[in-house]
This record gives C-alpha cells, structure tokens and sequence, in this order.
C-alpha cells in the first residue's frame, strides 16, 4: 500500500462524512415529516411558540445524529486503516481499538436509545 494514500483516503473519508448531511432537508413540525405531529394530537397551533420550540429541538435532535454517526465513522475508520496495514505492531493495535471502539460504539448507542436514561430511573424509583 502506497503510504502517500492514507492521508487522502482520509481526508476523502472526512469530506463524504461531512457532505453526508448536507443533502438532508429538515422539515419543520408544520409539514408532513418524521417528526411532525399528527394533527389530531395537539390543540396548540404548530405555529406558535411550542412548535417552534419543537421544531427547534427536533433539528438539534437531526443535526446530533448526523455528528453522532460521523464520530463513529471516525472511530470505525481509523480501526480499518490499522487492520488493513502490512505493519504487524499496527495489526496487533487494530485489535485493540476495535475492542475499545465497539465499546464505545455500545455505549454510545445506549446513550442515545435511551437505555442508559431508562436503567438510571430504574435504578432510582425502581420503577
């Protein structure tokens, strides 16, 4: 493998991760989208002052999962230029951080299910 080609497969790793949002059109609670409620649900108008606030925070809810998935692209990414390389120390690190990054990817996406909430107020109220 040409050691030349490393740092621009990672920068062409970056700019895709980053270009990966780009495209997404966010739609605001007044529209028909994955977050607008039905209209049914709620007698406040989805123009006022709670609305927005839920459009906001349903925006911030978007934009932290596309950060989110780019973080563990990241994490994934530098595990598979370790593993792929022709160095054996190299080898032998790759393992090592593809433990540490399926750890943290778990609990990465425990955090953000909500698992980690859910334990919290089991362990809590024991409820």
């Amino acid at each position: 493998m040409n050691p030349r080609l490393g740092p621009a497969a990672l920068a062409v790793l970056v700019a895709g991760l980053l270009s990966l949002g780009a495209g997404t059109t966010i739609v605001p609670a007044t529209a028909v989208g994955p977050h607008a409620p039905h209209p049914a649900a709620s007698a406040t108008p989805a123009n006022g002052p709670v609305g927005n606030f839920s459009a906001a925070v349903n925006r911030l809810v978007d934009l932290l999962a596309v950060a989110g998935g780019g973080i563990l692209a990241l994490v994934w990414a530098r595990v598979a230029f370790s593993w792929f390389s022709n160095d054996i120390t190299k080898k032998v690190q790759a393992k090592d951080r593809a433990r540490d990054a399926l750890i943290g990817t778990l609990v990465f996406t425990a955090a953000i299910t909500g698992l980690v909430w859910g334990l919290a107020q089991w362990v809590i109220t024991g409820v």
